[in-house]
């Protein structure tokens, strides 16, 4: 990605807020598509990002940082959000901070400190809302940012009871040089249920020099003009949507609500052109369902596991299919490729290719294709066993960096999946799966339609 050449800021904008797992790139683009000014990522933890590696993806347009164990996503963008999204990042330590700042200052518009999540994860790691109570450190955070990165860094806080003693803290925090901040209008202990603090976050407004971004109104906002009721009651400079775009991101329309239907399409398609994780998908359908999960439709869902399962629910298989395929044949590697060296090759040297006797297939064990225990590949393999009378095979399992490879031995001979994956369980189930097929207990055409097998 080039230099980012448009300097955000934060007058009179609507955000998607940061979402746990909400905010990947599928949902951050389509909320731009529905009019969202700006786009925050879920928070990111900044070691995640120290133990990855950026990599431009030539296939899918984007450049993303890949963990370097296990290929893993840490963060994907692309040029088209390039000047409107703002990575969320948790950290405790202002050097942590500057170094992932660094790493990504040309890959986003912009930065902003979590100081509000009051997740046990992030309290314990002294992040998110522990900082509330560390201001010295706050300030350490932000001021080593604003010093040495050339992008805009904000943060996002809640507020204490006392609105007095929230505007002493956003003092501090704005004496640091930052470009705007947010305000979450409910305290640590607070949560949805409670009313949004809207009088405090407009007294805030009214008393510091930088834009406000206000937050929390996602209860009493259902369409385009309560966002615009929200901000006008805050008195602040922008508003920041959370739970009422997680549940349709169409929000930000001006002319008005899309139906669910029409939005979990969209939000699809994205999610197959960007080659979103299976689970990440599932999650944001999942927030966007919400009560019609219980719907005999729903209900097929929530049995998906890869995303052409999910799609082939909205007549998107074939699209999916064809991407996929089409990925595949431009050198995209599947999360199942990734191998233990890929991204170490200086490391010592892992055994990623088998001898030359193993009978060796790229076919996936996928837990969801197996919803009755004896249809599983390891229980198809003992009831032939057990009818021809033959000796259960052996597995032997490789393990490197939290990977994990099986090999079966039956009859003299050895099979194995080519995948690598994240559980001995599945890798065996894998290894099993490969015999199973030479064995013609199962069909390639039949792994194929399953999705456990690319043509």
């Amino acid at each position: 990605m080039t230099k980012t050449t448009e300097k955000l800021t934060y007058d009179n904008k609507i955000i998607l807020a940061p979402m746990v797992r909400v905010g990947t790139l599928p949902m951050r683009l389509l909320s731009l598509d529905h009019g969202a000014d700006i786009v925050y990522t879920e928070e990111l933890i900044d070691w995640k990002f120290l133990k990855s590696i950026r990599r431009e993806n030539d296939v899918l347009g984007t450049v993303d940082y890949l963990d370097k164990s296990d290929g893993t996503v840490v963060f994907r963008t692309c040029p088209r959000e390039k000047n409107r999204v703002v990575v969320q990042l948790g950290t405790c330590d202002p050097q942590r901070a500057l170094k992932v700042a660094k790493m990504i200052e040309n890959d986003v518009a912009g930065i902003d400190i979590n100081m509000g999540c009051p997740k046990e994860f992030s309290l314990k790691g002294g992040m998110g809302a522990a900082l509330l109570k560390q201001p010295e450190k706050a300030k350490s955070i932000l001021s080593t940012l604003t010093q040495n990165v050339k992008i805009p860094i904000t943060c996002k806080i809640r507020v204490f009871e006392s609105a007095e003693e929230t505007l002493d803290l956003v003092k501090e925090l704005v004496s640091t040089g930052i470009s705007a901040i947010a305000i979450h209008g409910r305290t640590k202990a607070e949560r949805p249920q409670h009313p949004n603090r809207n009088a405090t976050i407009k007294f805030i407004a009214e008393n510091v020099s930088i834009p406000v971004v206000a937050n929390g109104g996602s209860k009493e906002i259902e369409k385009y003009q309560d966002i615009i009721k929200f901000k006008e009651e805050c008195g602040c400079s922008s508003v920041m949507i959370a739970r009422a775009a997680e549940a349709n991101c169409s929000i930000f329309r001006k002319q008005g609500l899309l139906d669910i239907e029409t939005v979990i399409e969209q939000y699809l398609k994205y999610a197959i052109d960007y080659d979103n994780s299976p689970s990440n998908t599932k999650y944001c359908i999942q927030n966007i369902l919400k009560e019609l999960q219980e719907t005999p439709r729903g209900k097929k869902f929530l049995e998906c596991q890869t995303l052409e399962q999910i799609c082939a629910i909205w007549d998107l298989a074939d699209y999916c299919r064809k991407k996929q395929l089409q990925f595949h044949s431009q050198g995209i590697l599947s999360r199942r490729e990734i191998t233990p060296d890929m991204f170490s090759p200086k490391a010592k040297k892992v055994k990623t290719e088998l001898d030359d006797d193993v009978i060796e297939m790229k076919c996936a064990f996928i837990r969801v294709n197996y919803p009755d225990d004896p249809d599983l590949p390891k229980s198809k393999i003992i009831a032939y066993c057990g009818k021809h009378k033959f000796d259960l095979p052996k597995y032997q399992t490789v393990n490197e960096d939290k990977l994990f490879r099986a090999i079966a031995t039956f009859q003299g001979k050895k099979y194995s999946s080519s995948y690598w994956e994240k559980n001995k369980r599945f890798a065996e189930q894998g290894a099993a799966l490969v015999l199973a097929c030479s064995l013609g207990l199962v069909t390639k055409e039949e792994l194929i339609k399953d999705g456990s097998m690319l043509e």
